[in-house]
């Protein structure tokens, strides 16, 4: 499968605010076991952040990598609540997506990676993930020959913690949509049907708010919010407080990139929705779910009891978000 990665200009009437082009095209590797000889090259640096992004020696045991999580078929994000790390160990919050993120200047739901770059060390050393020590990662590399060629070729240092994050970072830079059919609309190639043109009425409606948080060419103002989800009983995840320590932040999460968002369930931050209806059927009467949140943001604490109609439009309209090469 390849990946043609461009940023469109949508015009305000499809929720946008600017644009990014890119023409370098990318190619996901499906079989994670291959294998290259040492006298292979490559051409560019994301080529090297994509072998290490399949790589299972970033783990301990060697029995996962990046990919195992961020599968490519649902653009980069998993399909279960919690993703598995080593040793079957269970993680914390649902995988997000790692798709459209070059823009981003903080990453994961509480924000606390400033980079690409900065991201890559977390899940590699988690103790519920990859579970193992950037150096060890460092060495191993340093005794695979392939790769020391590999990083020869780019770094005047070769295999360092910094390079390998560079490199990974690079290739997640590739990853980057934009020709779903919302683009194709905005350009004058394809038409909304009329349940999907509803949608996006409801998506735009001031008083429906979706696009108080879901602005912009990636459908995110990168802020974070508390929709409700915070009830410190049974939803008890702190969110942004656990890196500002600020009780503002309580429960407050990083507002998600919409793009191809039909692919990436479960949703939310611990996968507790199965479904894109669920999700619109929470925004609908969070109450319903929550019944006592707490530090709920201000734009969610009056229900806006869409009926079944506008549900579904929502819905139709959240998946002309998805980019044209998963349609295929």
């Amino acid at each position: 499968m390849r990946i043609k990665s461009l940023f469109l200009c949508i015009p305000l009437a499809y929720i946008a605010h600017g644009c990014l082009e890119s023409e370098h095209e990318i190619e996901i590797h499906q079989d994670i076991n291959e294998t290259e000889t040492p006298v292979d090259s490559l051409e560019y640096l994301e080529d090297l952040g994509e072998k290490l992004f399949f790589e299972p020696m970033l783990s301990l045991d060697q029995s996962v990598h990046c990919a195992s999580c961020h599968i490519p078929e649902h653009a980069f994000a998993d399909t279960v609540p919690f993703s598995l790390g080593v040793d079957g160990k269970l993680g914390k919050r649902n995988t997000p997506s790692a798709m459209n993120l070059s823009g981003r200047t903080e990453l994961f739901y509480d924000g606390r990676a400033t980079s690409l770059e900065d991201q890559v060390h977390f899940p590699v050393e988690d103790a519920l993930e990859m579970n193992v020590k950037m150096h060890v990662v460092v060495e191993r590399l340093k005794n695979t020959p392939r790769y020391v060629k590999w990083f020869d070729s780019f770094f005047e240092d070769g295999i360092t913690e910094n390079n390998i994050a560079s490199a990974i970072a690079e290739y997640e830079r590739t990853l980057e949509t934009g020709n779903a059919k919302i683009d194709q609309v905005a350009r004058g190639e394809a038409q909304f049907t009329e349940s999907e043109l509803r949608g996006q009425t409801l998506f735009n409606d001031p008083k429906n708010k979706c696009f108080d948080c879901h602005a912009g060419v990636d459908f995110t103002n990168d802020e974070y919010r508390n929709i409700g989800l915070y009830d410190g009983i049974d939803k008890n995840d702190l969110g942004r407080f656990n890196v500002t320590q600020d009780s503002a932040d309580i429960g407050k999460f990083r507002v998600p990139v919409l793009r191809n968002v039909a692919l990436t369930a479960p949703y939310m931050h611990d996968g507790s929705f199965q479904t894109l209806l669920e999700v619109v059927d929470y925004y609908s009467n969070p109450y319903d779910v929550v019944p006592s949140p707490i530090n709920m943001d201000s734009l969610m604490i009056e229900p806006l009891d869409l009926s079944d109609q506008d549900k579904i439009d929502l819905v139709n309209f959240l998946k002309t978000l998805t980019d044209e090469q998963f349609l295929d």
